[in-house]
């Protein structure tokens, strides 16, 4: 089972506060995103960030974590109060037995983005209409249950950059086989514009049925990774735009950035901070619309001045000051 340090990958302490972990998540994710970190490890450590944040944004989550995290360090993932059970049998060859009795979950591998050890502290495998149970396989005492049953089904997570969903395409995953634990990997075909929360089935990867039972089905849930440059709402993007003083009052041409690249737009004479310029179709595809009806890009302006001013700048602004009528305020 392989541990994770969610609080060692923020870089922050066991104690921080939402506030400090929902800051050291954007500075980091902007440091590591794909697209800006040109560093052959840069997807994995954004990934991993991602995954972190998933868990220690949410106070259920990061309860939990907090509760087993030390005792998978400890006993190689068997909370103290398991050790001991021999669960060989259990999940229909899923695990096997550890050492001095206990259960190794080693085998029990997740979805691509996701640890095995998140996988295991918050599930990833399901049963139809509900988990299946994992004395499956044991003497049920002298009761004999006769006939194929199907296998249950197993879900695992793909983590996806903005990007990526947005523009969809084949993706190579890897997975952990849910009955054998046994590396494999899978070509999947994502649908442009996806978004998290949303499942891809796969026929007959998920676990192994019994007495010739069919195997159940993989599902894989998206998660699309939060970008620092972007502010989702609906299907529209917003997006900073940094202007200086001078630009924002005659005008200017700048780049935009956009989950497909930058784009240069027109920043009209006399833009305050807030004033927004709208990329038509630059957003996110529209829920049940087809693929070329798609949200759009707001690029919000924002006035930024300099922090220290050369002499010759300040002469020119105070210049401006007693020479311009403009008033920013009434009196």
């Amino acid at each position: 089972m392989e541990y994770k340090d969610y609080y060692e990958t923020l870089k922050v302490k066991k104690g921080a506060s939402q506030e400090e972990i929902q800051k050291a998540y954007r500075k980091l994710a902007r440091k590591f995103h794909p697209d800006v970190n040109k560093a052959s490890d840069s997807e994995r450590r954004f990934k991993e960030i991602g995954e972190a944040y998933e868990v220690l944004k949410d106070p259920e989550k990061r309860k939990k974590y907090d509760q087993f995290g030390a005792a998978w360090k400890q006993s190689g993932g068997i909370p103290p109060e398991w050790q001991g059970f021999d669960f060989g049998g259990v999940g229909g060859g899923a695990g096997r037995p550890g050492a001095g009795g206990g259960f190794d979950f080693q085998d029990l591998g997740g979805g691509e983005g996701f640890s095995s050890f998140f996988e295991m502290l918050f599930g990833n495998a399901g049963a139809r209409g509900g988990r299946r149970s994992p004395f499956a396989g044991f003497d049920m005492g002298g009761v004999e249950l006769r006939g194929p049953r199907p296998g249950a089904d197993a879900e695992a997570t793909i983590t996806l950059t903005l990007a990526e969903a947005l523009r969809g395409g084949t993706h190579q995953f890897s997975y952990a086989d849910p009955l054998t634990g046994e590396r494999k990997s899978v070509s999947v075909k994502i649908p442009a514009g996806v978004r998290s929360g949303q499942r891809i089935r796969l026929a007959g990867r998920g676990l192994g049925g019994s007495d010739g039972g069919e195997r159940g089905d993989l599902y894989l849930r998206i998660e699309v990774a939060p970008d620092p440059r972007f502010r989702v709402e609906g299907s529209d993007l917003y997006t900073p735009l940094a202007v200086a003083p001078w630009e924002a009052a005659l005008g200017t041409e700048a780049q935009v950035e956009t989950p497909e690249g930058g784009v240069r737009v027109r920043v009209p004479a006399g833009s305050s901070t807030g004033r927004k310029i709208r990329l038509r179709g630059r957003g996110l595809p529209q829920q049940g619309a087809g693929q070329r009806e798609r949200g759009d890009l707001y690029a919000e302006i924002k006035v930024v001045v300099p922090e220290r001013l050369s002499e010759r700048e300040r002469e020119l602004f105070e210049q401006l000051r007693d020479t311009s009528p403009f008033r920013a305020r009434p009196g």
